[in-house]
């Protein structure tokens, strides 16, 4: 899976916007999140149940964005999520919200993989790095 690129459609809604009618910057790590939950449940990944089947889940541990263009409401963006690197305890997301072809803004997001009852970090469980390898 890794440097292959997921695509997830997400329609700009009234609640995305800012009061000038475009969406509020804040926004685009939300329609990050929702990408790339979306490429992991692509493969059989449920993030909601990994703490029960592996005792950890994915943390955001850094995140880089740059804003290039504005989307507006009623837009349909292509979020897309890239498996860049991945790490003893972390992988590296790049990230993309486009429209018709443009990108209109771009990140680097890095999550580490912690214990969910000591947030600390460990490494990501063999059997979860089979299926994102």
């Amino acid at each position: 899976m890794l440097n292959t690129t997921f695509t997830h459609p997400i329609r700009v809604y009234w609640e995305d916007t800012d009061a000038g009618g475009i969406v509020f910057y804040a926004n685009y790590l939300k329609f990050f999140e929702r990408a790339r939950t979306e490429w992991l449940r692509s493969l059989d990944i449920h993030q909601s149940s990994l703490k029960e089947t592996s005792g950890g889940m994915f943390v955001v541990a850094e995140t880089t964005v740059k804003y290039l263009r504005s989307a507006r409401l009623d837009d349909q963006l292509m979020v897309t999520a890239r498996l860049e690197q991945i790490g003893r305890s972390t992988l590296t997301i790049t990230q993309q919200a486009i429209l018709d072809g443009t990108v209109l803004c771009e990140g680097s997001i890095r999550l580490c993989w912690v214990r969910y009852d000591t947030l600390k970090s460990d490494r990501i469980p063999a059997p979860l790095l089979e299926v994102l390898q």
